[in-house]
């Protein structure tokens, strides 16, 4: 009896620890590897302490976080990054009230980094908002971040979509092309257009989206609360690296290093990336991990003032920040 009771002991603590031993897949999906760098976290060996032994990790390329939305709704993703757009709208037609903000993962306007600017060609007669009038305006989606500061800007100046202008959706690859073609007057720009030594020399900027709506929130990290709960002490560990490779991609120290792993994934010259990537020139990203929400507030109100939101959403309400706030204390 003593020994049938000791084997059953023995084989309850071998199954016990496979199951702990077995680590948590996370799917992640990113956009942009330079920008909200989950297809690079871990692109350097070692930074990540925890993979493969907490958490087995899995990050999935999307051309947008709208479709992320979806796959986070349909339980194809487990963590995903979002715009402030995108999570509003998560939350209000996605019906993800059980979505949580995890991690901060870059904003935009912060004093002294940079801003996505609105360009117009050198030699256009806009030279104010209210030349814009009559005129086409390019953005990369309706309701996405860039759209949004547009048509904010435009709105504060008496401008409104159709009735005063008209507005195209240009995928960013094309929007160099779009302006120079002159096929539309205004495009929206990112960092990495910021550097087109072709398009700056045939191009003004008009705004920046600072000029728009200040300080933004732009990406999150996102989970829904089912998951944080089961799997609470694995995605802590993952944050913890996450922050960890954070830390290195924007240490002064390994510039040259973390030019060379972004080249590398995203097949572009080292020298077009070496001026801006990972300095004052780049986004903002908190070293540890917290979100403005101040900001992300003040861009979910402004979507329901542009129509884009029916409800009031309050952010602080959707956030489990103590998990990155855990992850961070331990990398002091």
């Amino acid at each position: 009896m003593i020994r049938a009771a000791a084997l059953i002991a023995v084989t309850c603590l071998t199954v016990t620890t496979a199951v702990q031993a077995d680590p948590v897949k996370l799917r992640v999906g990113g956009v942009a590897p330079s920008g909200d760098l989950v297809e690079i976290l871990f692109a350097k060996p070692g930074i990540a302490k925890h993979l493969d032994t907490s958490y087995s990790f899995e990050p999935i390329h999307f051309r947008g976080t709208p479709a992320m939305m979806t796959a986070t709704a349909s339980g194809d993703l487990d963590i995903a990054v979002f715009s402030y757009s995108s999570f509003g709208l998560a939350i209000e037609n996605a019906k993800m009230d059980d979505l949580r903000i995890l991690m901060d993962g870059f904003q935009d306007g912060v004093p002294g980094h940079y801003s996505d600017g609105y360009l117009v060609l050198k030699d256009s007669p806009i030279r104010a908002i209210e030349d814009l009038k009559g005129k086409v305006v390019a953005t990369p989606g309706i309701g996405t971040a860039r759209d949004v500061a547009l048509r904010a800007m435009l709105r504060s100046h008496h401008l409104e979509e159709k009735k005063d202008y008209t507005i195209i959706e240009i995928a960013m690859t094309n929007m160099k092309a779009i302006l120079l073609e002159k096929k539309a007057d205004l495009i929206a720009a990112s960092t990495l257009m910021a550097q087109d030594t072709e398009l700056s020399s045939a191009s003004r900027t008009l705004f920046t989206q600072t000029d728009a709506m200040g300080t933004t929130e732009e990406i999150v990290f996102g989970a829904r609360q089912d998951f944080i709960t089961k799997n609470r002490a694995a995605i802590i560990d993952f944050l913890e690296d996450a922050l960890r490779a954070r830390r290195f991609y924007f240490d002064p120290a390994n510039h040259k290093e973390a030019v060379a792993i972004v080249a590398q994934f995203t097949k572009q010259p080292p020298e077009q990336l070496d001026p801006w990537l990972f300095t004052d020139h780049d986004y903002y990203r908190d070293p540890n991990g917290q979100p403005n929400m101040k900001a992300l507030q003040a861009n979910l109100d402004l979507l329901r003032q542009l129509g884009f939101l029916k409800t009031q959403i309050e952010a602080q309400r959707y956030a489990a920040l103590d998990l990155v706030g855990e992850a961070a204390k331990r990398l002091k």
